[in-house]
C-alpha cells in the first residue's frame, strides 16, 4: 500500500504543478486503487501541490459505493458517511468526489484517477462548445494520450449528484464504444482523466490541457478543424502507436 501511496502523491504533486495551470488551491482531486475493498483519495481540503501522506484518506470501497444506490440523502448524511467510510477513525475527510473516485476505481483496468480545472480546458467547458472538445479530436497525440472520444458530462451539482451523473453516462459511454474512456469531461466544472497507471492519467490531463490551447486559438482564427472521424479511428488502432503507449506507460 506504502508504494501506491506514493505514487499517489508524485501524481498529485504533478497535478498541482503552478505552471501547469492544471489546479489551484484546494482544486482538484486524486485517487488510487489499493485493493478491490479500497481506495485512497485526496482529503477534503488538502492542496495538490503540497499533498502529504496525511492529507490521503484511505477508504472502504463499498461503504462509497452505497452511497450511489440511496435515493435520498441529506448533505449531513452525505458528510457522515463519507467519514465512517474511512479505515482510520482520525483521519481527514475524504473529499466529497471521492463518491465518483470509488465507482470509477471499480471499473476494470483503472487503477488511477485525477480530476482538474485547467484554465484553458474551462475557457471551453464554460462555453457553448464544451461538447464538441468533449467528442471530437484536433490532433494524433489527443487521440493516443485522451482516447478517440471522450465522455461529456453536462452540469450537475458536484458531490452524489455528480458522481451518480458520471456512473450513469461513463456506464453508457463503454456500453457503445466497448472500451473504458480515458477522459471524463465535466461542462462548466474540468476533466477527469483514469487510467491502468498514474501516467497514462498524467498523460492524459497534460494532453487535453494542451488541446484545449489550442483548440481555443483555432477558434479565434475561424476553426477549429476538426479530424475527419475514420483518421481518428486509425490512429487510435495503429499498432505503433499502441507501441508508443507501452513504452510511454500509459
Amino acid at each position: 500500500m506504502k508504494e501506491k501511496i506514493a505514487t499517489l502523491l508524485e501524481l498529485s504533486h504533478e497535478i498541482g504543478r503552478e505552471d501547469r495551470q492544471l489546479a489551484i488551491f484546494a482544486e482538484g482531486n486524486t485517487s488510487v486503487k489499493i485493493s478491490p475493498r479500497q481506495f485512497a483519495v485526496k482529503a477534503s481540503g488538502s492542496c495538490l501541490s503540497t499533498l502529504t501522506e496525511a492529507d490521503i484518506a484511505v477508504c472502504d470501497t463499498a461503504k462509497i459505493l452505497a452511497l450511489l444506490e440511496k435515493k435520498t440523502l441529506s448533505d449531513a448524511q452525505i458528510e457522515e458517511s463519507l467519514l465512517d467510510a474511512r479505515s482510520d477513525d482520525n483521519g481527514k475527510k475524504p473529499s466529497t468526489e471521492a463518491m465518483f473516485h470509488a465507482w470509477l476505481l471499480s471499473l476494470d483496468g483503472v487503477n488511477f484517477v485525477g480530476h482538474c480545472h485547467p484554465v484553458a480546458a474551462n475557457q471551453i467547458l464554460c462555453s457553448p462548445r464544451a461538447r464538441d472538445f468533449a467528442e471530437r479530436r484536433l490532433c494524433p497525440d489527443e487521440v493516443v494520450c485522451c482516447g478517440p472520444t471522450s465522455v461529456f458530462v453536462p452540469y450537475v451539482d458536484p458531490g452524489l449528484p455528480l458522481a451518480r451523473e458520471i456512473r450513469d453516462r461513463t456506464g453508457a459511454f463503454i456500453q457503445k464504444q466497448g472500451f473504458n474512456p480515458r477522459l471524463i469531461v465535466l461542462q462548466n466544472h474540468g476533466l477527469i482523466a483514469l487510467g491502468v497507471s498514474s501516467n497514462a492519467v498524467l498523460a492524459c490531463l497534460l494532453m487535453a490541457a494542451k488541446a484545449a490551447a489550442i483548440f481555443v486559438g483555432a477558434t479565434a482564427l475561424g476553426g477549429p478543424n476538426f479530424m475527419p472521424p475514420a483518421h481518428v479511428a486509425r490512429i487510435a488502432g495503429r499498432p505503433d502507436e499502441a507501441y508508443r503507449q507501452k513504452q510511454l506507460k500509459i
